[in-house]
């Protein structure tokens, strides 16, 4: 059994089920990729982006008829549609969106998102066509992201509830609260809703407090520490840079709001961001979400998968502009989450990502703190 695919993954209905479901998927892509076009809007990055998911559409239809080999066919389906994603979100990015209005009349929805959807799924299918994954083993891997993607939103969602509760006895001691004093608050309720999640989630799985990879730090954790931090920076440099090179414009996160306005708090985010953001982050998305993928996933895959779910739960925070800058952000939180999610699968040790993260956020803070105090 190798480490990307099970042995009872692998069988003839991985070659008719599987990109059968690519088929309809790139076929869907393709169209919505078109849509602008159909509006008048001959952008080339749409209609590369309508030649790609065409690209996918052939391939797995030439599989399914004997004139291209599985993982060949896979290989080409998963490399062209994530150039459809990347075309796609680079179109929202530019104001190209094709927006269709429900029958309801009071809705739209952007049709070239629609793509950058079905393109992302349409990968996944060729990433398991690749590999031979059978429908049994699509299913599993399907219930298992969904039910983590479930976890990950738990843990955003969880705080509000924990503030709320522990508002009651609480809040009467600090009254009048300030802003400071509610910061800290907030973020005491995030550790202890992120506890209670993952707590339950171990719980539901019949895993117990073993499954957290805490331990003493070698001299080895330290290095991947120092130079984790690095790469993290490197990696931040070089996305910023490829955004601004290609006029990709970012929605700013909603604390960069906040330091504009009062830039003291930031003073105390940089201690919270080491004790608490950065340590329980990873507790959930890297040593629960991402540990758990390895069960279906190769660690690379699973690496891949927690770095979608983690940089999606961050939607909301970024949700300060449109949807194409919104896109933009997450993306580049997905290429970070890359860089921490494979710090964490080399060293095992949750206390590495979880320092490098606490310290990069810190030195964000402290930068918001000098740049608007």
């Amino acid at each position: 059994m190798s480490e990307t695919t099970r042995a009872d993954d692998a069988g003839p209905v991985a070659s008719d089920v599987v990109p059968g479901i690519g088929t309809v998927l790139s076929a869907v892509t393709m169209a919505a990729m078109l849509a602008p076009v159909r509006s008048g809007v001959d952008a080339p990055v749409v209609l590369a982006g309508a030649g790609f998911a065409l690209a996918a559409v052939l391939a797995f239809l030439a599989q399914r008829h004997g004139g291209l080999e599985g993982r060949i066919a896979g290989l080409i389906a998963a490399g062209s549609s994530v150039a459809v994603v990347l075309l796609a979100g680079y179109a929202l990015n530019q104001g190209v969106t094709a927006a269709a209005t429900l029958p309801t009349g009071s809705v739209s929805i952007p049709i070239v998102f629609v793509a950058f959807v079905t393109g992302g799924l349409t990968a996944a299918a060729g990433v398991a066509d690749y590999y031979g994954i059978s429908s049994a083993g699509l299913k599993r891997r399907s219930l298992q992201v969904i039910m983590l993607s479930g976890v990950g939103v738990a843990g955003l969602l969880v705080t509000p509830f924990v503030v709320a509760i522990l508002a009651i006895p609480v809040r009467p001691l600090l009254e009048p609260v300030s802003q400071i004093e509610n910061t800290v608050f907030t973020q005491v309720c995030m550790a202890i809703g992120t506890m209670l999640v993952a707590g339950g989630y171990l719980a539901m799985t019949d895993r117990d407090l073993s499954f957290i990879d805490l331990r003493r730090p070698t001299l080895r954790d330290v290095g991947w520490t120092l130079g984790g931090l690095l790469v993290l920076f490197g990696a931040l440099f070089v996305i910023s840079a490829l955004m601004q090179s290609t006029g990709v414009e970012s929605a700013e996160h909603s604390t960069t709001q906040r330091a504009q306005e009062s830039p003291q708090l930031m003073l105390v985010l940089v201690p919270l961001a080491v004790l608490i953001i950065g340590p329980f982050e990873e507790l959930l998305y890297r040593n629960v979400i991402q540990k758990s993928l390895y069960d279906t996933f190769s660690r690379f895959g699973a690496v891949a998968v927690a770095s979608v779910i983690f940089a999606l739960v961050h939607a909301l925070a970024y949700a300060t502009a449109g949807l194409g800058e919104v896109i933009a952000s997450l993306g580049t939180i997905f290429g970070l989450a890359l860089v921490l999610g494979t710090i964490y699968e080399r060293t095992d040790n949750l206390l590495v990502p979880a320092l490098i993260h606490g310290l990069y956020n810190a030195l964000l803070f402290a930068n918001l703190y000098f740049t608007y105090g």
